[in-house]
């Protein structure tokens, strides 16, 4: 794996986790990259299960709600749980 696309995973995580704690709260940046790198793979697994493709306009926005998608339920689980 290049360095580049290892810098645009974390990107994307804390992306996706900055957007999921707004709309469930939460915050910090180590928890925004967790959570948002844990919800591209269950948002990722989700959406190909259900069969959603999304087209956003750009790859990289399409990722992002994914991620956030997943950091949303990964939050929402884990808050179930504790």
């Amino acid at each position: 794996m290049q360095a580049k696309s290892i810098i645009v995973w974390i990107l994307i995580g804390i992306a996706a986790g900055w957007l999921a704690s707004v709309i469930v709260g939460g915050g910090g940046l180590i928890r925004y990259l967790l959570t948002g790198l844990i919800g591209a793979f269950v948002g990722g697994f989700l959406f190909n299960a259900a069969g959603i493709k999304l087209n956003l306009g750009h790859p990289l926005v399409n990722e992002i709600v994914v991620a956030a998608a997943g950091a949303i339920v990964v939050v929402l689980v884990a808050r179930i749980l504790a």
